[in-house]
């Protein structure tokens, strides 16, 4: 099982990243789908996660609003598109898919919001 994420980097405060996480050797669809971020000095958080289906989706206040999660599960991809980026959003990102007990993680990208 593989977790490739890509789509991260350095943004100005008020700019837009999209996230991309390609999974292999699993049946996606049947993964809930999460992005976690961590920043410097802190601890994890979970951004936002997505049921199998697609149906349900779930974010942290702190980004309700401003951040979209989608999976396409004919690509094997889970995508965070995060607009009106500020720079306490700067952390790395990585997404989380979970089948328990079985979860899998990407390596990780890194997000900067910095003028």
């Amino acid at each position: 099982v593989q977790l490739v994420e890509s789509g991260g980097g350095l943004v100005q405060p008020g700019g837009s990243l999209r996230l991309s996480c390609v999974a292999s050797g699993l049946t996606f669809s049947l993964y809930e789908v999460r992005w976690y971020r961590q920043a410097p000095g802190q601890g994890r958080e979970l951004v936002a996660g997505m049921s199998r289906s697609g149906g349900s989706t779930n974010y942290a206040d702190s980004v309700k609003g401003r951040f979209t999660i989608s999976r396409d599960n004919a690509k094997n991809t889970v995508y965070l598109q995060m607009n009106s980026l500020k720079p306490e959003d700067t952390g790395v990102y990585r997404c989380n898919i979970v089948n328990l007990p079985r979860t899998y993680w990407g390596q990780g990208t890194q997000v900067t919001v910095s003028s």
